[in-house]
């Protein structure tokens, strides 16, 4: 399974720079001088490897330049591409209040009464926090906003949520 570390979002200035946003918590040793990324062409366009050339901090986003992207035409090209990783590449270590995504998807997700909600599909990092999409056996999806408020317990084993009224409401 691939993890991704970084989705280009756009070319800045006419070098051929490019907007990072970035999906890691090591984005200094990700996205290095030298660095080789593995990235999914949008659009079923494949795979290819870059090879980062410089990078620097951008308003909580990173600026790439990129081996043999020299221009703002050849960077507009690269928008959507995410940059790769193999999620066996990576763990969350020893420390049991952090996990990678990954990790998390398919654990059932319970109420802390004991109910059963459904399991986890995905979470969601939106402007606003972290989301967790969770579907029920119903085959329905409730997003459950990702707060240690409705969030009190998080293991590899289990999720509880303590859901504020009309959270799990679906109809």
């Amino acid at each position: 399974m691939d993890l991704v570390v970084g989705r280009i979002v756009k070319s800045h200035g006419v070098r051929g720079e490019v907007v990072v946003d970035v999906r890691t918590d090591d984005p200094d040793s990700r996205f290095a001088d030298g660095s080789r990324l593995r990235g999914r062409l949008p659009k079923g366009g494949g795979e290819r490897e870059f090879v980062v050339s410089g990078a620097r901090d951008h308003g909580g986003r990173m600026l790439l330049r990129i081996d043999g992207v020299d221009d703002r035409g050849a960077a507009d090209e690269l928008r959507g591409v995410l940059f790769l990783i193999d999620t066996a590449a990576v763990d969350s270590g020893d420390d049991p209040d952090e996990f990678y995504d990954h990790e998390l998807i398919g654990v059932p997700v319970t109420t802390v009464g004991g109910e059963p909600v459904g399991e986890l599909t995905e979470i969601l990092h939106l402007p606003g926090g972290d989301t967790l999409v969770v579907r029920t056996p119903q085959g329905r999806e409730v997003l459950v906003p990702f707060v240690a408020e409705i969030v009190p317990t998080v293991t590899t084993e289990r999720i509880e949520i303590d859901p504020p009224d009309g959270l799990l409401d679906l109809e």
